[in-house]
């Protein structure tokens, strides 16, 4: 069943074009270089997508019928698909207390306008009685990205979580409603040898083709760009079985860190998938602030922001620019207020409809907002 939330008509908003002489580094928040994205705007109606106590599942986890989303709605994915906006999204239940002791599950929500959300009352993902019990089980699965191939197969990467070690896995669908799961990304690759690793937060290099973002192929092999602390890559031939790539001493190759007295200097997470662009590859990242004396004086601590850096088109590994300031902060109260009170504006969701684009995000842990930018 999909049930209906009236938000309104999103205004006409202006897309603010900036360029720069040189590929600085640094840029204040209204002066961008010109291979970044810029002018996006909140819209009035945020949050899109709030906590909803009176749903509720059969979960063959806990046997018995659970409010799935009662607790928290954030971090979404987002994709096009027969001419509306699909956003999926973590959501929370109330069987612990504190952020990753909770199940979480993913929920499926559209729109005609970007804004006004139809929601169905049962999630299309979540820990089940299948083969990833082992990883999915009894932390669920959070943090979808979510993209599309040229052929209409969709392609999501997300985390599971087994509350001991966190894993990027991959999951295939042709509806978005009916998925295949197919295990952690980094299974096969050397010998398993980075399986039990930490590790989440996979963005694949799609590409802007028509109105559509598809995945795309850079000198023949799928990348993905990946990491909460390090942004990484990885490439592979089929998008299910990926290979981390390494430094010339055998170890993850580490493309961006966090930097001292930056917005990002306590981490450098992936966001959206990233975009293949003229300029480069644009990927969106989120950055989290470090403490006192660490971070960015200007951010409260803690506080996670959104950056941007742009990679050479030829080689997904070479920097060629970052901004030194967030394009996106936290600021307004239902980014602040949530299970995360530091504030967070957590990207994950980016589209282009309607001659515009639309960037997804979670509100402190909490709820799900959007911000839009026209060109």
């Amino acid at each position: 069943m999909i049930r209906s939330f009236q938000c309104g008509i999103v205004l006409p908003l202006l897309l603010l074009l900036f360029t720069s002489s040189t590929d600085s580094y640094a840029q204040q928040n209204d002066n961008l270089p010109d291979w970044a994205m810029s002018g996006f705007e909140r819209v009035k109606q945020n949050p899109i997508i709030s906590p909803d106590s009176t749903t509720s599942f059969f979960s063959v986890l806990d046997n018995k019928n659970v409010a799935w989303e009662s607790n928290d709605t954030f971090n979404p994915a987002a994709i096009v698909k027969d001419g509306k906006i699909v956003v999926l999204y973590r959501a929370e239940d109330k069987s612990g207390v504190g952020i990753g002791y909770r199940t979480s599950r993913i929920g499926y929500a559209e729109s005609t306008d970007g804004v006004t959300m139809k929601r169905r009352d049962k999630p299309v993902f979540y820990p089940g009685n299948d083969d990833q019990k082992e990883n999915d089980w009894p932390g669920g699965c959070e943090d979808p990205r979510v993209a599309v191939t040229e052929d209409g197969t969709y392609v999501m990467t997300y985390t599971s979580w087994n509350r001991k070690v966190a894993r990027i896995s991959v999951a295939t669908s042709k509806d978005l409603l009916t998925w295949k799961k197919h295990g952690p990304a980094f299974e096969k690759a050397y010998n398993g040898r980075f399986r039990d690793v930490f590790h989440k937060s996979g963005s694949i290099i799609t590409k802007l083709v028509g109105d559509q973002i598809q995945i795309t192929k850079i000198n023949g092999k799928y990348w993905m760009y990946w990491g909460e602390n390090h942004v990484y890559a990885a490439t592979s031939n089929n998008l299910i079985d990926w290979e981390p790539l390494l430094d010339n001493k055998g170890e993850l190759l580490e493309l961006i860190s966090p930097r001292k007295g930056y917005f990002d200097s306590a981490l450098t997470e992936c966001g959206p998938p990233a975009l293949l662009t003229d300029k480069g590859i644009l990927l969106l990242y989120n950055g989290k602030n470090g403490v006192a004396g660490v971070g960015d004086p200007e951010l409260k601590p803690e506080t996670y922001s959104a950056g941007q850096v742009l990679f050479d088109a030829q080689d997904p590994t070479k920097v060629k620019g970052r901004l030194d300031k967030p394009f996106f902060k936290p600021e307004m109260e239902y980014e602040k207020a949530g299970q995360y009170a530091n504030g967070t504006v957590f990207i994950e969701g980016l589209v282009y409809y309607k001659s515009k684009w639309f960037l997804y995000y979670g509100c402190a842990d909490s709820k799900v907002a959007v911000a839009v930018s026209s060109l």
